[in-house]
Order: C-alpha cells, then structure tokens, then sequence
C-alpha cells in the first residue's frame, strides 16, 4: 500500500491535472455545475453497480471519475465564490469532528446505534428544523425510503423489534387487498400499495438486508434468466410471443438450474 505522502502527492497531481485541463482543454473549460450534475449521477450509478458485482477494479476506476467530478466543482468554485478544494476538505473535517463526540470528545456510546442517534441529534442543534433535511426530493423512491426509516430510527421511532415491523407489513397487505376489491379507486389502490411497499422496506432493515441492493440483486436474476429463455428460443427457431407460458417457464426452471 501507499504512504501517507505517497498518497497527499497524489490527490496533488490530480489538483494539477484540474487546473492544467481548466485552462487548456475546451470541453473542460466550458463545464458548469450544472453540465457536470448529470455526468456525476451517472458515475455515482456506475459505482453503484461495481459495488453489487464487487468488482475491485471497476470500483477503483469508478471511485477515481467520481473523485474527479469532486475536484472539478471545487475548482468551479474556486474561480465563480472564492471556496476551493481546501474548503472542502476543511468542512467535512470539522463536521466529523463535531458529530464524533465519542471519538472527539467525552460522550459514550454502547453501539452503532446510540453513535446515529446522536449525529441525528446533533444535527438537530445545528439548527436543522427536521432530521429529513438533506435527504434529496429527486432521490430515487426506495433509496429515500429507507433513508428516512434510518433517520427516524435515529431519534427513538422504530418498533422495538422485528415483530412490530412484521406485524405492520401484515396489516398493511390486508388494507392492500381491501382496497384492491375497489378496482375503480385508483388512489386508493397505489396509496395502499406505496404503505404496504414501504413497510416491506422498513421490516427489510430488522434483517440488516438493505431493500435497493436485494431489489436490483433481484432485477439482474430475472433479467438473466429471462434472456435465457430468449436465447432457447433463438436455438429451437422460435418466436418468443409464440410460446406458451408453460413452454416459458420450462426454460425458465433450466435457467435457475444454472445458477450457483
């Protein structure tokens, strides 16, 4: 591994190459905040999947792009509001210092549990009116739901174990099949359906499975089984429209046969 300075020389070099590239380079030099926005999803996406394949190499390739878009906003703002790269580094330093009191200072803590509650907390006092602050509003839905279940839990609203999650998944899947007797209310229907999805997430967390990561492991199973079923269709001369759903899911139970 790397030394410390090894490391500082590094993050100097990527520094030099930014402003090096700010100056020279004509697509650099025209991006703005908002022409990096979409490209910085993107990469954060693209992180995202090397992180379910663990795949190392795409990981450190992925980190290093989204480490660049971190760079080059700094640099933006270094030229347009008088912060930089320094600023940046300064901020999130102090504001884990602050929100570490039991590393920083003489708060204890008995767990994982009590250390969220008290950056919850902590947020609080730093004149945050609610805990939901900072979770974004174009956060994709289910990551959001759980990001506010977490925060919730932070300050003390949680069930006191699994059974009270459970039960509420329960009386949430019978309000959904009261409702679904009622075809033509519609808002009724998804309005039970987004209680009974959101409490599927929330018991997911008792269970320590994070539902995004099960839901898109999920996602490329079906996926992957269901072009298994293409591809036996290719290879007996087939139209996949014109099989039966017996014929399908034949091919269907062969793929998961494949499967580790």
């Amino acid at each position: 591994m790397h030394s410390r300075q090894e490391k500082l020389e590094a993050f100097g070099k990527l520094l030099d190459v930014m402003d090096n590239l700010r100056a020279k380079c004509p697509w650099d030099r025209k991006q703005t905040n908002e022409t990096l926005r979409p490209l910085t999803i993107e990469e954060t996406y693209e992180l995202a999947d090397a992180i379910l394949a663990k795949n190392d190499q795409e990981i450190k390739k992925e980190l290093g792009d989204i480490l660049l878009h971190i760079v080059f906003y700094a640099k933006i703002g270094s030229e347009q509001n008088g912060w930089d790269m320094a600023d940046v580094c300064n901020a999130i330093v102090e504001k884990l210092i602050y929100r570490h009191p039991h590393i920083y200072g003489d708060v204890l803590v008995q767990n994982e549990d009590d250390v969220k509650s008290n950056w919850e907390k902590l947020k609080l006092k730093e004149g945050k009116k609610s805990i939901f602050e900072g979770v974004p509003n174009s956060m994709p839905s289910m990551v959001k739901a759980i990001r506010l279940q977490e925060k919730a839990k932070g300050v003390g609203f949680e069930w006191p174990n699994s059974a009270g999650a459970i039960a509420k998944m329960r009386e949430e899947l019978d309000e959904l099949e009261q409702a679904l007797k009622f075809p033509e209310n519609e808002k009724a229907i998804e309005s039970e359906f987004g209680d009974f999805l959101f409490s599927v997430i929330n018991t997911s967390r008792y269970f320590n499975v994070n539902s995004d990561n099960a839901l898109e492991r999920t996602n490329r199973k079906f996926k992957s089984r269901f072009e298994h079923i293409e591809n036996r269709c290719r290879e007996i001369g087939k139209e996949i429209s014109d099989m039966t759903l017996n014929e399908m899911d034949e091919f269907w139970e062969e793929a998961k046969s494949f499967e580790p």
